[in-house]
């Protein structure tokens, strides 16, 4: 797994030379210093370290001037389940094959926001406002950059799970496929903080997920958060398919309730493979040896191409037959599927995404939170 010893150059703002964030990077070993006073000079040492690094080498410290809050995009037609999302970083330590960000993002290196108070008091003005609402608010901060890669440095999860532990209704969702969570567990308030892995097949971790975690480290971590006292939440998504996916996912899930406190576990979602018009394109460049998009897949009616229907049915069904055999705390979800694939796997019947937020957050009232 790669941490941030795998860093070569950082690079960032000259005015910020002194910041705790810029200091505590400059720290790590061997790490080769690149100052900027513009943004001319920015785009001139990104021109000489893209001869000399690779992309995931390179990190790059500088100021945000976009959004740092935002809801969660779906995907249009489907149901989604009304999450919230935070952007501190842009690009991730790993190198996904399956990852959207081959095909959003084009720049080079791994960008980090330095101007994280102006980020937290946003944080904090947008959970006052949704939570103290009647529904659950769910927020996390991974849909650019995987959460806790760096976090041992940034310690931007211990500043979110403080401001978060003040609202009842608000859970904080850290997601990640590393195992970088020693520093997080002994923060005594940790409100209903939610820490989050991605669980895929041994095989598919070798062949799709380059340089994160083991399946093993991942669900070790998971068992020292929840013994720690953390909410655990599993993402199987996506779920590549092959020979030997149903034992394989099902072992997994084996694993997982004979680890993890049944009654730590949140949330699980579900969402099979699927990619944009042009994705695969990018993904055979890149990746000349894939073998994800063998599979026959058809567009949807947002645009992306899925599994056949009938496929990702058998699939959420078996997965969802596992889960039930151990337990019926964690609410469990499809990601960005149709109302009527809805309808055969879970027989609900959801017109729109505002339902299924609504049936989430009453089952963690009930029988996560217990209030």
């Amino acid at each position: 797994m790669k941490t941030k010893e795998n860093i070569r150059a950082v690079v960032f703002e000259s005015s910020e030379s002194h910041s705790k964030i810029v200091a505590d990077f400059l720290s790590i070993q061997n790490i080769t210093r690149y100052p900027f006073n513009n943004e001319d000079e920015l785009q001139d040492i990104i021109k000489h370290l893209n001869c000399k690094y690779n992309s995931k080498e390179v990190l790059i410290l500088k100021k945000f001037k976009g959004r740092f809050f935002q809801k969660c995009p779906g995907s249009p037609h489907m149901i989604c389940c009304n999450y919230y999302v935070c952007n501190t970083c842009f690009n991730c330590l790993y190198d996904c094959t399956y990852c959207f960000l081959n095909q959003y993002l084009n720049s080079f290196g791994i960008v980090q926001f330095s101007n994280l108070e102006e980020f937290y008091s946003i944080f904090e003005t947008e959970l006052s406002a949704h939570g103290t609402k009647d529904t659950i608010f769910r927020v996390g901060p991974g849909e650019f950059t995987d959460t806790l890669m760096f976090d041992d440095v940034t310690n931007i999860s211990s500043r979110l799970i403080d401001i978060a532990s003040h609202y009842k209704n608000v859970m904080l969702e850290l997601k990640t496929k590393s195992n970088n969570i020693k520093h997080l567990l002994d923060i005594k308030k940790k409100g209903n903080t939610v820490i989050a892995w991605t669980l895929s097949p041994e095989r598919n971790i070798l062949l799709y997920e380059k340089d994160t975690a083991s399946l093993t480290q991942r669900i070790e971590a998971a068992h020292f958060a929840s013994q720690a006292g953390y909410k655990i939440a599993i993402h199987f998504d996506p779920i590549i398919i092959y020979k030997e996916w149903e034992k394989d996912y099902n072992d997994i899930l084996d694993r997982v309730f004979n680890t993890i406190n049944h009654s730590n576990l949140a949330w699980i979602s579900i969402g099979g493979f699927r990619y944009t018009p042009g994705f695969k394109n990018i993904l055979k460049r890149k990746f000349p040896y894939e073998e994800m998009t063998v599979e026959e897949m058809f567009p949807g009616i947002d645009g992306k191409y899925r599994y056949l229907k009938n496929k990702r049915i058998e699939i959420y069904r078996t997965i969802v037959q596992r889960i039930k055999q151990y337990t019926d705390t964690p609410f469990v979800y499809l990601c960005m599927e149709s109302s009527d694939v809805w309808h055969s796997v879970f027989g609900r019947n959801y017109s729109s995404s505002d339902d299924l937020e609504r049936d989430f957050s009453d089952h963690l009232k009930k029988a996560v939170l217990q209030y």
